[in-house]
């Protein structure tokens, strides 16, 4: 899995768990890899993790789902700039979110997310859809 494929559902696995029990272990973690990548930020991403849990559990007890997704948003871009700024930190957040998600009892833990398509054509149209990257132009092996 590359740094893309990861940052992709790293934001919604990192909100997941801040409703768990391995929410300590994951945030001692994610601070870690920011004061290793970033280390001017390291203090105010631990104190963002610990606000933003207390948003998430609020959220998801009001049953607010767009709260929800605007905060996995927020922890999506975060974690795109700190990739960014370090790729070779991508295989140290996979490996703690696998970690954490690993931990916790199978019901429990977030579901990894998912990808929903959906086209309609008619005529003559034709339909690309991709979950990942797609190159529709001519190659060498079209002639």
């Amino acid at each position: 899995m590359g740094a893309e494929d990861l940052v992709q559902g790293a934001g919604t696995t990192l909100v997941a768990l801040m409703a768990t029990d391995a929410w300590q272990t994951t945030r001692a973690g994610i601070v870690a890899l920011w004061r290793r990548v970033r280390p001017v930020q390291a203090d105010e991403i631990d104190l963002a993790l610990g606000e933003t849990r207390e948003e998430i559990l609020a959220a998801r007890q009001n049953g607010d789902a767009d709260g929800v997704h605007d905060l996995e948003r927020d922890w999506l871009r975060r974690l795109t700039r700190l990739l960014a700024a370090d790729p070779e930190a991508a295989r140290a957040l996979q490996a703690l979110l696998a970690e954490a998600r690993a931990s916790l009892p199978p019901e429990e833990r977030p579901a990894a997310p998912s990808i929903h398509l959906e086209a309609h054509a008619s005529g003559n149209a034709r339909v690309y859809q991709s979950g990942r990257d797609q190159y529709n132009g001519r190659s060498s092996h079209d002639d």
